[in-house]
C-alpha cells in the first residue's frame, strides 16, 4: 500500500510577549519601538518584571470651606515629621488627619517654596514676608516672620529659598539679584546681595538655586548652582560669596529653560531640572562632573509627550517633581489645561508611564507616604487601589511586535496572564499594521453573563457580539492566571491592548500568550 501525504495547510504557532516592562515610548517611531515598550501606558507602572496598576488615593484631610490646596510643606524632625497644607491665605499642620489645626493666616499668596535648615523651616513666594517654623524659646512651635535685613533688601521680593554651603539663599522676585547669608550657619540676620546682571548674556531672571554635591554627600566638592529663566547656569565653588579667594566662577553652561519656581530636585547628588525640553539632569550639561553623566535628559524616552505638555501648559502652576522611596519612582506633576497628570520614571530601570484622573495641586511626603493637595483638601496616595471610591482606568497599548515572523499572520488566541486580588472586568484586543484604534472600555463577557463558548442554554455565539474585546478574569489565590480566550486579528505586526476599569483591586500582568497561523505566499 503507497504512502498517503497528507496536506496540512496550515499550523498554529506559539509566541510569548513579555508585559511591557519598558514603558512608555514617545519618542520612537511605531516600527522601530521595542515591544516590550508601550504607545500608552496610563496607571500601570513598568516594574523590573511586571506592570501594575497604580496605588489609588484616599480623602485625608479635607476642609468644609472648599479651599484648594496649592503647596504642600515637609519638616523632618526627631521630634516628629511635620506635614503643612497652604490655600486661602492660610497654613494648616495636617500632620495627623484627626487633628488638622490652623497654625498661620493673612497670607496673600498660597504658592510657596521652602528650605529646611538648622531644625527650621524658611519659606517665601514672593508676594508675603518670609516665614519661620520654628521652636520659640517657651518650647512651642510655630509659625513667625522671618527675621532678615539688608541693605536695599525688600523681603516680600523673595521668591525662592535654597541651603547651599551652609548658607541660605534667596531669589528676589523678577531680578537677577540672589541674597544669602553673611555668615554662614545663619538662620537669621543680615543678608548680602549678589548681582548677576554683568555674567549672564540671555537676560531674564534669577528662577532657582541648587546644590549640586558631586560626591553624593556634603563635601568641599559641592558646587552652587544658578538659574535664569532664559536657561543659563552659572556654577561657583567655595563657599563665601563675599571672599573672592574663596568663592569663584567655575562655569556658565546653556540649557533650555526652566519651568516654574519648583523646577528642580536633587536625586543622588544630582540636580534635575524640569525645563522646556525635559526632565534633565544637569550634570549632563557640566563638563565638571567626575562621574557617569547621562548624555539625555531622563526624560528622553518620553520626549515627545513632555514637550506637547510644554507647548500649551508651560505658564501654568503645578509643575513639580518628587522622589518617592516606598514607591521606587519619581512623579513629575504636569498641569494640563484645567487638569492634571503625572510622568511617572521607575528609579531602577528607567521606564516611564503616566498617571491620570489625579487632581493635583501639589505634592509633599509625611513618613515616607506620599500625599497630594487639591481643590478640596489633602489626600493620601499610594493607598488602596481605587481613587476615593471611584474606580481607577489603565489602559496599556503595547508597542507592536511580529511575535517572531515577517509573514502575513493570524491570531487565534491570546493568554494574558495576570496576577489579581478579585476578579476583574478586563478588555483586551488586537491593533494591526499600526492602525492604533482606542476602543471603549466595555465589558461584554462575564457582565452580560456570557462566556466565552456557547452552550446548551445560551444560543448566543461569542463570535456574533458586536464589540467582542472583554472577559471577566478570575482569581487563583494568588496564583497567575493563563486562559486562552478567542481573538481575530491578520496582519505583519500587531499591538496588545489592555484596559481594565477597576476599583480596589490589584491587577499585575506578566506576559502574554500568542497564537497564530501564518500565511505563506498570500496577500
Amino acid at each position: 500500500m503507497g504512502k498517503i501525504n497528507v496536506n496540512r495547510s496550515s499550523r498554529s504557532y506559539d509566541y510569548i510577549l513579555p508585559a511591557p516592562i519598558g514603558g512608555l515610548n514617545a519618542r520612537d517611531s511605531y516600527d522601530m519601538m521595542d515591544e516590550t515598550d508601550a504607545i500608552v501606558m496610563d496607571n500601570y507602572y513598568p516594574s523590573e518584571t511586571k506592570v501594575c496598576l497604580r496605588g489609588g488615593y484616599r480623602a485625608y484631610a479635607l476642609n468644609d470651606e472648599n479651599i484648594k490646596t496649592e503647596t504642600l510643606i515637609e519638616f523632618h524632625h526627631g521630634d516628629g515629621d511635620r506635614l503643612f497644607a497652604c490655600g486661602n491665605g492660610k497654613i494648616w499642620d495636617v500632620s495627623s488627619s484627626v487633628a488638622v489645626k490652623e497654625v498661620y493666616s493673612g497670607n496673600l499668596y498660597n504658592n510657596w517654596q521652602y528650605a529646611q535648615f538648622k531644625e527650621r523651616l524658611i519659606i517665601c513666594n514672593g508676594y508675603d514676608v518670609p516665614l519661620t517654623w520654628l521652636e520659640t524659646e517657651s518650647g512651642i512651635w510655630a509659625w513667625q516672620e522671618a527675621e532678615f535685613t539688608g541693605d536695599g533688601l525688600d523681603k516680600k521680593k523673595l521668591i525662592n529659598v535654597a541651603v547651599s554651603k551652609q548658607r541660605l539663599f534667596f531669589v528676589e522676585k523678577n531680578s537677577l539679584v540672589c541674597w544669602y547669608s553673611e555668615e554662614a550657619g545663619e538662620v537669621q540676620g543680615n543678608l548680602l546681595a549678589l548681582d548677576f546682571s554683568t555674567l549672564v548674556s540671555r537676560g531674564g531672571y534669577l528662577q532657582a538655586i541648587a546644590c549640586w554635591t558631586q560626591d553624593g554627600g556634603q563635601g568641599i566638592d559641592d558646587l552652587t548652582l544658578f538659574i535664569t529663566s532664559e536657561g543659563e547656569v552659572l556654577v561657583y565653588s567655595g563657599s563665601d560669596p563675599s571672599n573672592a579667594d574663596d568663592w569663584s566662577l567655575r562655569g556658565k553652561y546653556y540649557v533650555s529653560k526652566p519651568i516654574g519656581n519648583r523646577c528642580v530636585i536633587q536625586y543622588q547628588g544630582d540636580v534635575v531640572m524640569i525645563s522646556e525640553d525635559g526632565y534633565i539632569p544637569l550634570s549632563q550639561v557640566m563638563p565638571l562632573a567626575q562621574s557617569g553623566a547621562q548624555a539625555k535628559a531622563y526624560s528622553d524616552k518620553i520626549r515627545g509627550l513632555v514637550l506637547e505638555r510644554v507647548k500649551d501648559n508651560k505658564k501654568s502652576l503645578g509643575w513639580q517633581g518628587i522622589i518617592y522611596p516606598r514607591g521606587g519612582y519619581a512623579l513629575f506633576n504636569v498641569p494640563v489645561r484645567q487638569q492634571f497628570e503625572q510622568h511617572v520614571i521607575n528609579l531602577s530601570s528607567g521606564a516611564w508611564c503616566r498617571f491620570t484622573d489625579i487632581a493635583s495641586l501639589c505634592w509633599g511626603m509625611l513618613g515616607g507616604r506620599l500625599y497630594f493637595g487639591s481643590k478640596s483638601g489633602v489626600y493620601l496616595f499610594d493607598e488602596g487601589y481605587s481613587d476615593n471610591g471611584l474606580s481607577i482606568k489603565g489602559n496599556i497599548h503595547q508597542a507592536y511586535s511580529n511575535f517572531g515572523s515577517n509573514h502575513l499572520k493570524k491570531v487565534q488566541l491570546i493568554n494574558p496572564r495576570t496576577k489579581s486580588s478579585t476578579k476583574f472586568a478586563l478588555g483586551i484586543y488586537l491593533n494591526t499594521d499600526f492602525d492604533d484604534k482606542e476602543r471603549t472600555y466595555q465589558e461584554n463577557i462575564g457582565s452580560s453573563g456570557l462566556t466565552k463558548w456557547a452552550s446548551e442554554n445560551n444560543k448566543t455565539k461569542w463570535s456574533s457580539l458586536s464589540n467582542p474585546i472583554g472577559t471577566k478574569w478570575a482569581t487563583l489565590k494568588g496564583a497567575i492566571y493563563s486562559q486562552w480566550i478567542c481573538c481575530s486579528a491578520s496582519g505583519f505586526k500587531l499591538s496588545v491592548v489592555f484596559k481594565t476599569k477597576t476599583k480596589g483591586n490589584l491587577i499585575e500582568w506578566h506576559n502574554t500568550g500568542i497564537r497564530y497561523e501564518q500565511g505563506s505566499g498570500i496577500l
